[in-house]
């Protein structure tokens, strides 16, 4: 029987890696990006059609969950997996961000976040011991640590105490889990280094969790707004300061060149709303750019959405037929779309891990930036 959480790296071309984290419920290729299934969906989609994709994990959202249809009935109709019928992994977030992104709803103190569901206004208190209590009462694979996540641009001194806090609770989440039962015997935990762009906090931050010590380790604290600019250079340094012998998760990425520019600077799992958001508002990823099949160009263009792209859509369906559905409102045309860019950013972690593999990932980043980017 598989071990309950095991990485091993089989290839490293710089500072970008490819390897398999193993779990009891299958095997995930990193660089791995997980489609988002906020509500026990991915949007669009079937659970065998984004298997298809190439996906070997997806990510639940605890928030959702637990006001609708509540972790507690989740529990007792046999656990998010079962369900929404995916039977592979599953890694769900603590809740932490979409609690605090509710800014007017919400009261943080250092015990956790009192908050209002934007549902119904009914109050609730999410810690760090019940956000690990949801999480096993769904059944997640991949359990994230209880964290806070401080907008873009606070100053340093909020971006200590805010790093300081994440920690403690970091150590709490860390014996929640650990009093989980069966569930902690199965599954793993993952600690969030946060610190927004300050170099040293981050260290701070990385040290602190390593002397708790976690199955792996994400990123916090980006893709808030700050640009990709600046959230490479934080990645220039913060893969680093995390221990090498575990996975690295930068967490709500992103777009298609954010990927591998993360990649190229030692991260191995991702997610984001992106493809299936994008999809379901007419843009496609395509590996010469971006595509709004809205646009009145498409009417009448019988040929593929991307030529380089064998997936289902682009091998049945033309752009014209695509942009019809669009403009008429649809559903058949937000399904189409997301599933193509579904396929696509498989098929781009795909591409990078079999570069790393080969000793070429440089080469790969240089033609894909200079044909996506064009």
């Amino acid at each position: 029987m598989t071990d309950r959480f095991t990485f091993s790296i089989a290839a490293t071309d710089g500072a970008a890696r490819t390897g398999t984290i193993a779990m009891k419920r299958g095997e995930i290729r990193t660089p791995a990006f997980m489609p988002v299934g906020t509500a026990a969906t991915v949007k669009a989609m079937r659970p065998a059609e984004v298997r298809a994709t190439g996906a070997d994990i997806i990510l639940g959202n605890t928030y959702h969950l637990m006001l609708r249809p509540t972790a507690e009935r989740m529990a007792r109709l046999g656990g998010l997996h079962n369900f929404m019928g995916w039977d592979r992994p599953i890694l769900t977030d603590s809740g932490g961000y979409q609690v605090m992104s509710l800014s007017a709803l919400t009261k943080q103190s250092e015990e956790g976040v009192a908050f209002k569901s934007h549902l119904d206004g009914s109050r609730h208190m999410l810690t760090p011991e019940r956000s690990m209590e949801i999480q096993r009462l769904l059944g997640s694979d991949i359990v994230m640590a209880f964290d806070e996540c401080p907008p873009n641009g606070v100053d340093a001194k909020r971006a200590e105490a805010s790093m300081d806090r994440s920690m403690r609770w970091a150590a709490r989440s860390r014996a929640g889990f650990d009093a989980g039962g069966e569930h902690a015997e199965r599954s793993a935990l993952f600690g969030i280094q946060q610190g927004s762009l300050d170099e040293t906090l981050r260290a701070r931050s990385a040290a602190a969790l390593t002397d708790i010590g976690f199955d792996g380790y994400a990123i916090g604290g980006l893709a808030v707004g700050e640009g990709q600019e600046a959230m490479f250079g934080v990645l220039d340094f913060a893969p680093a300061q995390l221990p090498a012998d575990k996975p690295r998760y930068l967490m709500g990425v992103g777009k298609p060149d954010d990927l591998v520019g993360a990649v190229a600077r030692g991260v191995d799992m991702f997610d984001c709303v992106l493809p299936t958001r994008s999809g379901r508002n007419g843009q496609a990823f395509t590996w010469d750019g971006p595509v709004n099949i809205r646009n009145a160009k498409h009417a009448e263009d019988m040929g593929p959405l991307d030529a380089s792209c064998a997936c289902p859509v682009c091998t049945t369906w033309s752009r014209a037929y695509l942009h019809h559905l669009v403009r008429s409102g649809e559903m058949l045309g937000a399904m189409l779309m997301t599933q193509h860019n579904l396929h696509f950013y498989q098929d781009l972690m795909q591409g990078m891990r079999d570069a790393i593999a080969a000793g070429r990932f440089t080469s790969f980043q240089s033609d894909f930036d200079a044909r996506y980017k064009r």
